[in-house]
């Protein structure tokens, strides 16, 4: 099982990587591409966080991310290794959040290309990270519910 999350985790590093690349290098001189009527590729360099939350703040977001990565790794470890809530779930964070970490060290910015309309655009690593929390709360609420 640990050999399967650490190839889902490259896998989903690649992935995160080549869309942004493939989103700077093609999407970037048209701007948007409307897809269907609620969602386009729409190109945009974020500063922020997740859903462009926190804008400029790279520094911050830089500290923040590498502690999040660190504390949710000692945590997991303590966390039953067949609870595939808890350990998948830990396992997209971390992919999010060093998909975005990358971006803001080796560029500053963040990019994102998803755009469902009447909601912030987003990319692959906020994907990891959205769904990741919400698998890391579900095992969390089961694993509160087997201690008492």
């Amino acid at each position: 099982m640990r050999t399967l999350r650490a190839a889902a985790l490259v896998a989903l590093l690649a992935l995160d990587r080549a869309t942004k690349i493939w989103a700077a290098g093609s999407l970037k001189a048209v701007g948007t591409i409307p897809l269907v009527p609620f969602f386009d590729l729409t190109y945009v360099e974020n500063t922020g966080a997740a859903f462009g939350m926190g804008r400029g703040a790279n520094k911050l977001l830089t500290a923040v991310s590498i502690g999040l990565v660190v504390a949710l790794q000692v945590i997991r470890r303590r966390w039953p290794k067949d609870d595939h809530w808890l350990q998948w779930g830990a396992l997209l964070v971390t992919a999010g959040a060093v998909g975005n970490l990358y971006d803001r060290l080796a560029f500053g910015f963040g990019v994102d290309f998803l755009h469902l309309h009447h909601w912030p655009v987003f990319n692959v690593a906020d994907s990891c990270i959205s769904v990741g929390a919400g698998m890391l709360a579900w095992g969390m609420k089961d694993e509160g519910a087997s201690k008492r």
